[in-house]
């Protein structure tokens, strides 16, 4: 990830590296502020975002694909074009049930994504 994705007003996909965050799971920091952050995640099929919380207000969009989105102990199966939105401080994980990608928004931004 480079500093140069701080507050860039245009992103190129093609040019951001993929990062391996789990088993079949990669993400790439589209861009970000201190208040808000874009980041793609591709899954494989079978790539699990491990159940967790965060104190970040989360949104997403199913880009492609199908999963199985846990939150909060409900589990529905979203598909592309469907979102979600997972409330600060909730537990929540993801199965992906067809090969596809999310992109997910937080706020504020992830610190440790960077």
């Amino acid at each position: 990830m480079t500093a140069t994705q701080l507050g860039v007003l245009f992103v190129d996909d093609e040019s951001l590296p993929w990062e391996t965050v789990a088993d079949g799971v990669q993400r790439k920091v589209m861009t970000y502020d201190a208040n808000l952050m874009m980041v793609k995640v591709r899954f494989e099929t079978g790539g699990i975002g491990a159940a967790h919380s965060h104190v970040h207000t989360q949104m997403s969009y199913v880009a492609s694909g199908a999963f199985a989105i846990t939150i909060a102990g409900e589990t529905r199966t979203v598909r592309k074009g469907d979102a979600y939105y997972i409330p600060p401080n909730v537990r929540h994980g993801a199965v992906c049930v067809e090969a596809g990608e999310l992109v997910d928004l937080f706020t504020p931004m992830r610190d440790d994504f960077v």
